[in-house]
């Protein structure tokens, strides 16, 4: 027992003198530079951590408006221990750190994201990231993203239905378990090929193991002891990370090797590879899994490296969506006359009756556009997302040193009131074409932006707008909380903490 204790307490004391000697050294090193950059004041050992310690309901608050007053910098600094982070909070300082093809791998805050996405699109660095890009691009061709209509409407359609029985409590609820279940449908069967039936199956295994796994990610990201590999391995969260990982792996590998049986069986010839196409008496639709495994045949992708990207896919095409949506419902709901607008362009491009929604529909549905644009400004559904400087650099006349991570603040960027006047206000028509002229590029940016911009931004765009429309021409929408009601969680994505309520009703025609 008393060597346990001794040992116990090496460890601990070997820990902190290790950590004490990380930061006074990196500190040195690198605090002549960064102190002439303006920040608030900070401690010598802990930096601004202490400022920003809060409970989830002050912690985003909190931090957007300490960052907001240092908008003028273009660029404030700030110390978590021995990491410094340099938020970009303009848009001449995002533009620089954006488009430039230096700064091109994620902040160490993605490490977390490695144990589930391996090294994929969104996590892989350098000359795989530049390699995976160019291979993945062009299963985003719009041609392919048109054939996934069908897939937004009948899900949907799914959606709507499920809503019926809501409307007619003509009570509030809460939405957002019912968009994310359809929305993980959607990236299941266009990603995978593959049904969970999660809005008819609430209890699915793989939904639960999706949600698992982001709230563990997320308790990790926003807890500064868990960030130390042998102080996580001590906690409960690490083995649920294994719980859900072993589902979440274990699915994509099943659905993969069913796959490449089928394609082997069905052939790889592009020319027969289409929606119509039949496998067994059965229409057999094209995912973007079928589309690795012709790369895979072609020698480009290993099975490790398929399941690097349909896990990709399936993160980043579920939760991001979700959350988008719920916040763009509730917008509409908050403002009866732009619900109103909407709704008389709905009836004019799609008619009285539901229907399926084409490309076409899409394109006409303008004054949407503008409403979905506008709410990710509002409420951008990646609020956050980060460059690592890999070596000394200049932003804004300042100057970075190496190893320094630079932060895009979307939430604060998207509130710029020289681009956006009263930007707590909501209104669509900032994004009518008129308005948009002398915008500056890099003043919106809910996908990212520059060469390493979402790769799946034209694909996100068609799946709310089919979702929105079909709501919106089935429904009344009515908001039940005010903006300053709502404490925001802002984990990988943005999200209300205490879920969306709104109340449905039914429109007399439906």
């Amino acid at each position: 027992m008393a060597s346990w204790l001794i040992y116990a307490a090496a460890l601990f004391w070997g820990t902190v003198l290790a950590f004490l000697f990380k930061v006074k050294w990196i500190k040195s090193r690198k605090q002549r530079m960064l102190d002439k950059i303006p920040g608030p004041d900070y401690h010598f050992l802990f930096g601004n951590s202490f400022q920003f310690l809060r409970s989830k309901e002050e912690m985003f608050i909190y931090g957007y408006n300490a960052t907001k007053h240092l908008r003028p910098n273009n660029i404030p600094r700030l110390w978590f221990g021995s990491s410094a982070r340099v938020p970009c909070l303009a848009s001449p300082a995002v533009e620089t750190l954006l488009s430039s093809t230096k700064w091109l791998d994620k902040s160490e805050d993605y490490d977390f994201l490695h144990k589930w996405l391996g090294t994929g699109l969104l996590t892989s660095t350098g000359a795989k990231w530049q390699s995976r890009r160019k291979l993945l691009t062009p299963t985003f061709h719009f041609k392919i993203l048109d054939d996934f209509l069908t897939v937004f409407n009948e899900q949907g359609d799914i959606l709507t239905n499920i809503l019926k029985e809501q409307a007619n409590t003509a009570k509030h609820f809460d939405i957002y378990p019912f968009v994310a279940r359809c929305t993980l449908d959607i990236i299941c069967e266009t990603a995978m090929g593959k049904s969970v039936n999660a809005q008819k199956n609430t209890d699915s295994e793989y939904m639960k193991a999706v949600r698992g796994m982001g709230d563990v990610m997320s308790h990790r990201s926003l807890t500064p002891w868990l960030r130390f590999k042998w102080v996580y391995r001590l906690s409960k969260y690490y083995n649920e990370e294994k719980r859900w990982l072993g589902i979440l792996h274990g699915f994509a590998n099943q659905v993969i090797r069913e796959r490449q049986a089928e394609f082997k069986s069905f052939g790889p010839k592009k020319q027969e590879k289409s929606e119509d196409s039949e496998f067994y008496g059965k229409k057999r639709r094209l995912a973007f899994l079928d589309m690795l495994l012709e790369m895979a045949e072609e020698n480009k992708l290993t099975n490790d490296d398929i399941r690097e990207e349909v896990d990709t896919f399936m993160f980043e095409g579920h939760d991001t969506t979700a959350a988008g949506l719920a916040w763009v419902l509730y917008n509409i709901g908050r403002f009866p006359e732009v619900e109103e607008k909407l709704y008389e362009e709905i009836r004019s491009v799609l008619g009285d009756e539901p229907r399926e929604i084409t490309a076409g529909d899409i394109k006409n549905l303008k004054y949407l556009e503008c409403v979905i644009k506008e709410s990710f400004r509002l409420f951008p559904p990646v609020p956050f997302f980060g460059r690592q400087i890999k070596e000394d650099a200049e932003i804004c006349g300042y100057k970075i040193p190496a190893g320094v991570t630079s932060m895009v603040l979307a939430y604060t960027l998207h509130r710029d009131s020289k681009y956006f006047p009263d930007p707590e206000k909501f209104d669509p028509e900032r994004f009518f074409p008129e308005n948009t002229v002398n915008r500056h590029p890099y003043a919106y940016v809910p996908f990212s932006a520059g060469p390493r911009n979402c790769i799946g931004q034209k694909f996100a765009m068609m799946e709310e707008k089919v979702l929105t429309a079909k709501i919106v021409q089935k429904y009344k929408i009515h908001s039940l909380h005010k903006q300053e009601e709502i404490p925001l969680l802002a984990e990988f994505v943005l999200r209300p903490m205490n879920g969306m309520w709104l109340k449905l009703e039914n429109r007399k025609s439906h």
